[in-house]
């Protein structure tokens, strides 16, 4: 990578395969039940963001690993379970159709706040909105058309999709393709703290 190419970058935290099925099979009956113009994400796209970084340059690749190795070294792996279904900014006036998260949210929200703060040193804006623990499963084209999807978040409120424990994140570069972004893990990140 040149110095002044510059690649579209986030942090993030991939799902393990069983879950991701299980993410597809909900997408699959949601999609029965949810009439509207929806843009479905693929499985393989489907991530826990820590943060979006937009065009960087393989300077702030490296100045961004560094951070990122020197955080996930002093972070034990954690626990987190895809529960419950939801829509911002709500279920009237749907956007985005997401899966929430719980388990060892304290790990997950620490992890992605000293993050946050040390990339923000490096000259990256702070996010305006608080950090929500999310999976997105779909985007809204027209919301004012959708059909059904505020029954399915009232009854969404017991799914699961599986709980997984956390051992690494991962930078990843987005390309966007006319069939969509296509994700590249440019390095991933063990969580080691407790080797320490």
């Amino acid at each position: 990578m040149s110095e002044n190419k510059n690649i579209r970058a986030f942090l993030a935290i991939d799902p393990p395969g069983v879950v991701l099925e299980n993410i597809q099979a909900m997408q699959n009956r949601l999609k029965k039940n949810i009439q509207g113009v929806i843009r479905w994400v693929r499985p393989e796209g489907i991530h826990l963001t820590l943060k979006f970084f937009g065009d960087i340059s393989a300077q702030d690749v490296a100045n961004i690993s560094g951070v990122i190795a020197r955080r996930t070294n002093a972070t034990q792996p954690f626990a987190l379970e895809i529960s419950s279904l939801g829509a911002f900014p709500d279920a009237i006036r749907p956007r985005i159709i997401w899966l929430g998260i719980t388990g060892q949210l304290g790990q997950l929200l620490s992890l992605q706040k000293e993050l946050e703060e040390e990339f923000f040193t490096l000259g990256f804006p702070k996010e305006d909105r608080p950090f929500r623990a999310h999976l997105t499963m779909g985007r809204v084209k027209v919301p004012k058309g959708i059909i059904g999807l505020d029954a399915a978040v009232d009854a969404g409120g017991k799914l699961t999709a599986g709980s997984f424990t956390v051992g690494e994140v991962a930078l990843f570069q987005s390309s966007l393709s006319p069939q969509g972004a296509i994700y590249t893990r440019l390095a991933v990140f063990p969580l080691q703290g407790d080797k320490l």
